[in-house]
């Protein structure tokens, strides 16, 4: 493999990392919209805000790194936890720049820690997930139950008949 194939696939997969970054942004937002609203129009408490916050941030960096990683072959874990590191970078870096007084504690460090891992769980789930699946579609196992399937309902026809 020569220096212009490795380059090209540093690329195609640091747009994948990005693109699940990008994913996680999107399903964060959704996310905080709906806590947002419940805190709005129900009487549940404020004081889960901080556990909502990094709970939604973890399942969005998890999802997003599963689908980055879906296409890449190798190293999940460190594909998964580049999502993460993006995501909680991203997030600080804007939160530096617009919220005066901020700083990093005890919880931002927390956070940091609950989406690198989850990239990384999320990237290993994703690049097994794809071996998994190429493996059954080569072996054929997705024609055969789905022939299996409908020998099954022709014979419950024929039976019925």
């Amino acid at each position: 493999m020569d220096k212009t194939e490795k380059q090209k696939g540093f690329c195609e997969s640091l747009k994948k990392v990005v693109f699940g970054s990008v994913i996680a942004f999107g399903i964060t937002a959704i996310g905080l919209v709906i806590v947002t609203l419940l805190l709005t129009y129900t009487n549940i408490s404020e004081n889960i805000i901080n556990v909502a916050i990094i709970t939604i941030s973890a399942l969005s960096i998890l999802i997003g790194s599963i689908i980055g990683a879906l296409n890449i072959k190798k190293n999940g874990i460190f594909n998964g936890a580049l999502v993460g590191l993006i995501y909680i970078l991203t997030i600080y870096l804007l939160s530096s720049i617009l919220v005066t007084g901020f700083e990093i504690n005890a919880q931002a460090i927390i956070m940091m820690v609950c989406t690198i891992l989850a990239g990384m769980v999320g990237g290993i789930v994703g690049v097994n997930f794809h071996k998994w699946h190429y493996r059954l579609k080569r072996k054929g196992y997705r024609n055969e139950s789905t022939k299996k399937v409908k020998s099954d309902i022709n014979y419950t026809n024929n039976c019925i008949n």
